[in-house]
């Protein structure tokens, strides 16, 4: 039976609409049980502190996977397996160097933030260091740490599972890291209480990384540690994922401030910012990253062969497609807010002022859905002309003016009345303890809308014909 199943999962998937199709499929059944782990969540701990800390616990592992992990990405080292394959060099001597030189950088690091955990966690989440779960929070955070390793070793193995066309492998394990957590959630956290959670977490990422050994092996290229380190392979790979990579911690960063500054709004508002962050993550997925997805093969080639004027048609109407579908969206998710959030997290401990305070969160994050998905669309169109330090230079003005928006943002609320009751009214949450944290959500959306308007004036500028 598990042959069977590890056949099955093994199978070549060549067809570019049957793989989309597969991808498009996994998608979508990995957010439903993101949606599941969401609500199971709400149901046992509803928008309060314990819940705060577990999504606290996240934060430390999650920038160490932003930084180190996605350096050995899919998207960045598929290229270069494909080209050592075609050359006819040695994959195996190129995964082993590689691999080496990330698996000790990943542990070393982890392992210093391991040591630091206790210094580490009260600084850069101010509002527990005084809390009496500071102790609890310090070492799921350490345990937390074990995550990122596992994620990244599985991210490293998949670009050889894709090198040979097995999606399916890459579009089960996600599936399989939600899983983990939702098994943390049911079986684990009765018995093992708060630490059963985050077991959950790394059984997921262990999972992730399992599904993709069996067929790595069976091509004979598990990676293996080598030395003396060939640094010219790893330096290649190094210049080119660096951009990429501080374009995505620029974005982990702003959130990492923003959940800073939550741990200092009062019990629940760490729970209600992550609650309507991830269900504004469901049309952007299936909006934004689909489209922009699809759309990179294309203005790939379009500008590998120097078609540029097919090039920024295809982009304009890859964008109006985006427009055309989010916004009806957007306008949905706003005004069924409360009905949306109340059917996917209402019951058990989630209370009716949780669900207030979360739709009104979802509201403001979902107010700049579109414009996400644009930058998704601009940012790949600009890899595909190679071009990876210009997303990068201006995610990071963008993720520096969200820390500076929701720090003023703040302030404004707590010492303007009139700014703070005008929120309030706005969204109906007037009398609602912590509603202070929505001015996090309105600083992510305003820091977002500023990323979109710098890349569309960017490639405007780029691209004459551009509208």
């Amino acid at each position: 039976m598990v042959k069977k199943i590890l056949a099955l999962l093994g199978k070549e998937i060549a067809g570019l609409h049957e793989a989309a199709y597969l991808l498009a499929l996994a998608t979508f059944i990995s957010l439903i049980l993101a949606l599941v782990r969401d609500k199971l969540l709400a149901y046992f701990f509803g928008a309060g502190h314990l819940l705060d800390v577990y999504y606290a616990s996240f934060r430390l592992s999650d920038m160490i996977y932003a930084t180190i992990a996605s350096t050995v990405a899919a998207s960045v080292l598929v290229p270069f397996l494909i080209k050592k394959n075609k050359t006819g060099q040695s994959e195996r001597h190129f995964i082993d160097h590689v691999f080496s030189i990330f698996f000790l950088g990943i542990i070393g690091v982890s392992a210093v933030v391991f040591v630091l955990m206790p210094h580490l966690v009260p600084y850069l989440l101010p509002g527990f260091a005084h809390d009496p779960s500071l102790p609890m929070l310090v070492t799921a955070s350490r345990i937390m740490l074990l995550s990122p390793i596992l994620l990244g070793v599985s991210n490293f193995l998949a670009s050889v599972t894709q090198m040979y066309n097995r999606f399916l492998i890459y579009a089960v394990s996600p599936l399989l890291y939600n899983l983990g957590i939702i098994i943390g959630i049911v079986f684990f956290y009765p018995y093992f209480g708060f630490y059963g959670l985050t077991a959950g977490v790394v059984l997921g990422a262990l999972m992730h990384m399992g599904l993709q050994i069996p067929f790595v092996a069976s091509r004979g290229l598990l990676p293996r540690f080598v030395f003396p380190i060939d640094w010219k392979e790893v330096r290649e790979v190094v210049l080119v994922s660096f951009p990429r990579t501080l374009t995505l911690s620029a974005n982990e960063i702003a959130e990492f401030f923003l959940i800073a500054f939550a741990t200092l709004m009062g019990a629940g508002a760490v729970s209600v910012f992550n609650f309507s962050f991830n269900l504004q993550s469901v049309p952007l997925a299936i909006i934004g990253v689909s489209y922009s997805s699809a759309a990179f093969p294309t203005l790939a080639k379009l500008f590998e062969s120097g078609d540029i004027k097919r090039y920024v048609d295809y982009m304009a109407t890859s964008a109006r497609h985006i427009i055309f579908w989010a916004m009806p969206v957007t306008i949905l998710f706003i005004v069924l807010r409360a009905q949306i959030v109340r059917v996917i997290l209402g019951a058990g401990e989630f209370s009716w002022a949780d669900t207030r305070l979360t739709a009104a969160a979802l509201a403001l994050f979902t107010a700049s859905v579109v414009g996400q998905s644009l930058i998704l669309l601009f940012v790949r169109a600009y890899y595909a002309e190679g071009k990876t330090r210009r997303p990068l230079f201006v995610n990071v003005i963008s993720a520096t003016s969200i820390v500076v928006f929701a720090y003023v943002l703040r302030v404004l609320y707590n010492s303007y009345p009139v700014f703070a009751h005008f929120l309030e009214s706005l969204f109906k949450v007037s009398g609602i303890s912590g509603s202070i944290v929505l001015t996090l959500s309105l600083a992510y959306s305003l820091g977002v809308l500023l990323n979109t308007y710098l890349h569309w004036q960017m490639f405007h500028n780029d691209y004459g014909g551009w509208k």
